[in-house]
């Protein structure tokens, strides 16, 4: 398993735009400079009023397909 540590901060109207199809994907920056391309869908359990903000931890297999992601 890979774990990759990333922030993120995106504010409730932009991550509507990012989740109806403006761009369906969202590109974050781990803390080791690793880029990576999530599907925005995979942050709507994080969604509050706010936006989503925090910092999470991705979880994926050997070939980096997704497990899991969760807020830290």
């Amino acid at each position: 398993m890979n774990q990759y540590h990333f922030q993120l901060n995106i504010s409730y109207q932009s991550f509507l735009q990012h989740y109806s199809g403006v761009a369906s994907n969202v590109l974050v920056t781990t803390t080791t400079g690793v880029r990576i391309q999530l599907p925005a869908s995979r942050f709507r359990p994080f969604l509050s009023q706010i936006g989503v903000k925090g910092h999470f931890r991705l979880i994926t297999d050997q070939n980096n397909r997704f497990l899991k992601l969760e807020r830290l």
